[in-house]
């Protein structure tokens, strides 16, 4: 009897990734281009290790910024905020759109009672001017 071996990974990018560029250096930014080829490169690795390898690739979710500017590092400026968070995640999208990997848009998801709102002209609950709650 041969054993197959199944691999099912739950891949998660652009949440450190897309944070805002420390003036330092430091701090846990990856340029933009960097992050798609560590994910590209993770991506061969993975489906190197077994023909049933099965991958999910979770893309960054948005970020409510009214309530995480108090907890920047750097005065007056959010570090995480949601206009490089979407760039990451369309990026993400992208890729596994490019190597027939499936994807988790949840950037677009948790905005999706924003945009209603903003169409439908009806305030929702989980919705605020800054992003999701």
């Amino acid at each position: 009897m041969c054993v197959v071996q199944v691999l099912d990974e739950i891949l998660y990018f652009g949440g450190n990734d897309s944070l805002v560029p420390h003036p330092s250096g430091l701090g846990q930014h990856v340029p933009l281009q960097e992050c798609i080829e560590n994910m590209r490169k993770i991506v061969i690795h993975m489906k190197s290790l077994s023909k049933k390898t099965r991958i999910i690739f979770l893309g960054a979710p948005s970020v409510n910024e009214a309530q995480i500017y108090g907890t920047s590092v750097l005065q007056g400026q959010r570090l995480r905020n949601n206009e490089p968070r979407r760039i990451y995640s369309e990026a993400c999208l992208e890729l596994c759109s490019e190597m027939n990997i499936i994807a988790i848009d949840r950037w677009s998801t948790l905005w999706e009672p924003c945009l209603w709102e903003q169409y439908s002209g009806k305030r929702d609950p989980m919705c605020c001017e800054h992003g999701p709650l």
